[in-house]
C-alpha cells in the first residue's frame, strides 16, 4: 500500500478570506505536482482531505489529473474528519493500517508532520518529514512497516 501525505497549497491568509482558499500560486503549484505524479504514473483511488477550503480545494485539483474518469472522481475526494491541525493522528494511523488501497491524504501541519513520525517511528513528535505547500511524501507499508518512498515538493519541478 501506498500512502501519498500532501500539505495543501499556498492559501490566501485569514485578513484576505476567512475562508483561506487557494491562492493563484497555491493552485498553480498544485497543479504542476499533480501533472508530475501522472506522467510518473501514480496510482491514487481516493483523496481524502479535511474538509478545509485550501484542502479541499487541493484535493480537487489533484483529483482532476489523477482520477481522469470523472464518474470514479466524483466518488474518490471525500472530506473526512481527523485531519485538522491539531486533531490526534492515532485513529487515523490505526485506520491505515487496515487498508490497502493506495490512497492519498491532503491537510495540514502539525497534524502531517506529527502523522508522518507516528507511522515511521511511533512517535508523533519525531519529524522526520519536512512538509510544503503542495508538496507530497510517498510513504510504502510493506510488511507491517511504513517507509519513506520519496517526496516531491513544487520548486522542483520545472513551470
Amino acid at each position: 500500500m501506498k500512502l501519498y501525505l500532501m500539505q495543501h497549497g499556498e492559501a490566501l491568509s485569514k485578513a484576505e478570506n476567512p475562508e483561506r482558499p487557494l491562492n493563484t500560486q497555491g493552485r498553480e503549484n498544485v497543479g504542476k505536482v499533480a501533472a508530475f505524479l501522472a506522467q510518473a504514473g501514480v496510482h491514487i483511488e481516493q483523496i481524502r482531505h479535511s474538509g478545509k477550503c485550501r484542502a479541499a480545494e487541493t484535493a480537487a485539483l489533484m483529483a482532476e489529473v489523477m482520477i481522469p474518469d470523472q464518474r470514479q472522481r466524483q466518488n474518490a475526494v471525500v472530506s473526512v474528519s481527523g485531519l485538522n491541525p491539531n486533531d490526534d493522528v492515532q485513529p487515523v494511523a490505526d485506520l491505515l493500517r487496515r487498508e490497502m488501497n493506495d490512497s492519498m491524504l491532503v491537510g495540514h501541519l502539525p497534524f502531517l508532520n506529527r502523522l508522518a513520525g507516528y507511522l515511521l517511528t511511533g512517535d508523533p513528535e519525531r519529524t522526520l518529514v519536512q512538509f510544503k505547500n503542495a508538496g507530497v511524501v510517498c510513504l510504502d507499508y510493506q510488511q507491517e512497516a511504513w517507509t519513506v518512498a520519496w517526496s516531491v515538493i513544487p520548486e522542483l519541478l520545472a513551470s
